[in-house]
């Protein structure tokens, strides 16, 4: 009888630290295809930025001050496109960075709507957008705006569902 309860009091402390470090989460909507689908199953790290800087193509979660359907923010999935400090323009449906045009083959359809001329982002934010750029409501939208440090919530590293997706989520200019 003993031995169930001290493997139930394990299963509990090892669930416990699990969620100190992971928040799993599931996509809604299509703002990140072609990359990640609605209903996709992701774990995201609460502590990557603990011991690292958010780096440009990290997918990452945060709160925005939109309000979800429960009456709370919003939690959006969006990619980071631009770092503290940096000079951020979208001319001509393409992104640029400190004046050098953004190589991003991971977007839907490789197009960047919204005209912004000499952004500068502030120390510690950052400029996030989804993948797929026609729908999704990101950095570009002033709801939204540029992204403080403080509103990250971590980090995507894996996927687990749908399985033919199964495994961890790169980021692509670190590969």
């Amino acid at each position: 009888m003993k031995e169930w309860i001290k493997d139930i009091a394990i299963a509990l402390i090892i669930a416990l630290v699990i969620v100190q470090f992971v928040k799993p989460t599931i996509v809604k909507q299509s703002s990140m295809e072609p990359n990640f689908h609605d209903k996709d199953y992701l774990f995201v790290s609460k502590q990557a930025y603990r011991f690292g800087e958010p780096q440009r193509g990290d997918v990452v979660v945060f709160d925005s001050s939109l309000p979800d359907e429960n009456g709370g923010e919003k939690l959006l999935i969006k990619r980071i496109i631009g770092l503290p400090g940096e000079e951020l323009d979208i001319i001509d449906e393409k992104v640029y960075i400190n004046g050098v045009m953004l190589e991003e083959p991971y977007t839907m359809d490789g197009t960047t709507y919204g005209e912004i001329e000499d952004l500068v982002i502030p120390d510690g934010q950052y400029f996030c957008m989804g993948d797929n750029r026609d729908v999704s409501i990101d950095s570009r939208d002033p709801a939204v705006g540029c992204v403080d440090e403080s509103q990250l919530v971590g980090k995507v590293f894996f996927r687990l569902f749908p399985f033919s997706g199964f495994g961890g989520v790169h980021n692509p200019y670190s590969e």
